[in-house]
């Protein structure tokens, strides 16, 4: 099974996966690729766009994560819009998702904020998050949150505990290490959803079993 994780991070989603899967990452920043690279060594890392990768190359995966950028999209616009600080929802996030529910023959699921506005094709929620998937994504509430907004829209970080999520950051020169672990998809959560997209995920407990359960 070939594996695509774009905009990758420091690979929260992927925490959890193991490392004896075919995984392809992209990620812009190079800093950031650095690290993902030194946590998982087994996977291929690319610095580049991914949303211009997920173009050149969808069709050569048959399982693909996407989590694109949330700022343009979240709540925080209701703060900063009174500050004069206007920007217009990013929709590359919406022809990533057009692209796969049309044309991609395997699995995906596009990662998201909940978004200020209603969102203009339908997502599946769980916990804080949107998810545009080809399959039954499970509710899972997971009670990790490295950082909060204030009043202002500005990240604040509850805590200085770097490995909040089971990373620890402390041998990296990152500059902003909160706001990498801030970026990150709980690994609980990708856990499940990959569990789910591959059939084995458990709930209570109890074994799914049967084929992948397309949305209808």
């Amino acid at each position: 099974m070939k594996i695509l994780n774009l905009y990758a991070g420091i690979g929260g989603n992927r925490k959890l996966w193991g490392n004896d899967l075919e995984i392809t990452a992209v990620e812009w920043d190079a800093s950031i690729a650095e690290i993902y690279k030194d946590l998982y060594p087994n996977d291929n890392v690319i610095v580049g766009d991914a949303h211009q990768y997920l173009l050149d190359h969808y069709s050569e995966y048959d399982f693909i994560w996407a989590s694109p950028p949330c700022p343009t999209h979240s709540v925080t616009n209701f703060f900063l819009n009174p500050q004069g600080i206007v920007r217009y929802p990013d929709m590359g996030l919406y022809q990533e998702i057009i692209l796969l529910q049309n044309f991609f023959k395997g699995k995906y699921v596009i990662e998201n904020v909940k978004s200020y506005y209603d969102p203009l094709i339908k997502p599946q929620e769980s916990g804080r998050h949107y998810f545009w998937a080809n399959f039954r994504i499970p509710f899972l509430k997971i009670e990790k949150q490295i950082g909060r907004m204030n009043g202002k829209g500005q990240n604040v970080a509850r805590t200085n505990n770097l490995d909040k999520l089971g990373f620890d950051l402390s041998k990296y020169e990152h500059p902003d290490k909160d706001k990498l672990l801030r970026n990150c998809v709980a690994p609980e959560i990708g856990l499940a959803i990959f569990e789910s997209a591959m059939n084995i995920y458990k709930d209570n407990n109890a074994i799914q079993t049967g084929l992948f359960e397309t949305l209808q």
